[in-house]
């Protein structure tokens, strides 16, 4: 009688926990208001069941229980019995496969006026591609995948010189415009999903699968690999952001262009070579293993490791200078860090590559910017951040009106806060902006521009370039005892 008691306390309470809780489907950021529905009907005819067949094994212990003087009675079929559950069972079944058969067919039927949008994905981070002004998308195959080249374009494709580019985890999407997401895998089984659109679809490596929506709901959606694609498939997060079109065209035309991306992928100064070494981290997902900002992370953190003395595993100590990080990440198995486990491939960069590599490890350590050349070298490295974010699309460096404040003069100078109070632009004030850019908005600029998250020696040298394009008198005045 115990169990019967606890099993029907279990049923009612799993019932009133459904009614009563306060977690709910969030509103669909999509069309797809029909996959609700799917999942409604599932859940009513799963939860149907199960109040019967938890209702039967009450009754059933109640009214079979036993007594004194009674015997069961051996009954070892019933075809009636038979009959009525595999007509119910199987009433059950259609009815929670049949819309769903109906929804992925509208799920994969693309309108003809739907934005193409790519997505590639690798171990372990998201990039994505849109088509440029002749509104196609250009060739790609994972044989002209490279350094420069890590969405593997035909170069030769002339649909694609134009393609722009999103070489990072956060992609943006116009506002009620249908979108046809094509799916493209470089080397495992990814899976991307968007939980609030309820959209979600494999990535095979060799094909091509697609899926399309509407976002309807303007936002910020997290983007996520649904599928265990390695140790750090954790870590494989991105952000999706629906915005009016008007916001979102002024952010495409900010992102690099395929020829754009290649042309910029020549011999590189100093500066530019710390560029491109952050570039290549990106493009081969280091990020998702190696933190840039001291934080805990799957392989050792790069923030000050340069010049560091590091402990192996076999109890012996080295520096971490330039042989032993290309050494690293060709075989990185071959001096492994005390506390981190075996789970890096090597990689089979060229001579090139690897200088940008160490240059941009390098420059995320104190000792490293040091033995680069100081300041100087920091306004450089400054200037190229500015270029590969796009803040030179909207803040100029000659004084002229554009969509943010002018960078000319801006340092040192009091600003005039939408609120209407005056702020310094001090480096705390410019840090705070690059972090937070809602946080304190200058009068007559609207809030368009997306927040940022660089490392703490990205953010010096950005300040570094905007502080260079002061007034020279302003700056000695700074400096002056």
């Amino acid at each position: 009688m115990a169990i019967a008691i606890i099993l029907a306390l279990i049923l009612v309470a799993s019932v009133l926990f459904h009614f009563l809780a306060p977690w709910h489907l969030t509103p669909p950021a999509s069309n797809w208001g029909s996959i609700d529905t799917t999942l409604l009907i599932t859940l009513v005819i799963t939860g149907v069941f199960f109040i019967a067949v938890v209702g039967f094994m009450v009754v059933a212990i109640i009214r079979f229980r036993h007594r004194e003087g009674r015997r069961a009675r051996y009954e070892p079929e019933s075809r009636r019995l038979e009959w009525w559950l595999m007509v119910v069972t199987s009433l059950g079944i259609v009815g929670m496969l049949a819309p769903g058969l109906v929804v992925y067919s509208d799920f994969v039927r693309v309108p003809k006026d739907a934005y193409p949008l790519e997505v590639v994905a690798q171990q372990w981070q998201w990039a994505f591609r849109f088509p440029g002004q002749d509104g196609q998308l250009g060739r790609a195959d994972v044989s002209w995948v490279d350094a420069r080249n890590p969405l593997g374009l035909d170069p030769r494709d002339p649909h694609g010189q134009d393609d722009v580019l999103v070489l990072g985890n956060e992609v943006r999407l116009p506002l009620d415009r249908p979108v046809k997401v094509l799916l493209r895998s470089k080397d495992v089984l990814h899976n991307f999903y968007i939980p609030q659109i309820r959209g979600k679809m494999d990535m095979v490596p060799g094909m091509v699968s697609h899926f399309w929506f509407t976002p309807t709901l303007a936002g910020e959606y997290e983007i996520l690999c649904a599928e265990f694609c390695g140790v750090g498939h954790f870590n494989m997060r991105g952000k999706l952001q629906v915005e009016p079109a008007p916001a979102f065209e002024q952010w495409l035309a900010t992102q690099p262009t395929f020829a754009q991306v290649l042309a910029s992928a020549g011999a590189p100064s100093q500066g530019g070579l710390i560029e491109q070494g952050r570039q290549l981290a990106d493009t081969h997902g280091c990020p998702a293993c190696h933190s840039q900002d001291g934080s805990q992370s799957l392989g050792p953190g790069w923030k000050d490791l340069y010049g560091r003395e590091v402990q192996l595993a076999d109890g012996t100590r080295l520096k971490a200078d330039a042989a032993y990080l290309r050494e690293s990440i060709l075989d990185p198995r071959a001096r492994l860090v005390q506390g981190y486990p075996p789970v890096m491939v090597p990689y089979t960069f060229s001579q090139d590559e690897l200088a940008a590599l160490v240059a941009f490890i390098r420059s995320l350590s104190a000792v490293g910017q040091q033995e680069s050349g100081g300041a100087g070298n920091l306004v450089e490295q400054g200037e190229k951040l500015a270029q590969s974010l796009g803040c030179l699309a909207c803040h100029s460096l000659d004084g002229s009106k554009g969509v943010g404040p002018s960078w000319k003069g801006l340092y040192g100078h009091p600003v005039t806060l939408a609120d209407g109070s005056q702020v310094e632009a001090d480096a705390a004030y410019l840090r705070e902006s690059v972090l937070a850019p809602a946080a304190r908005l200058v009068q007559g600029y609207s809030p368009l521009m997306p927040a940022f998250a660089p490392s703490d020696t990205e953010l010096d040298a950005l300040i570094a370039f905007i502080r260079s394009r002061a007034d020279p008198d302003a700056d000695d005045q700074e400096q002056a005892p």
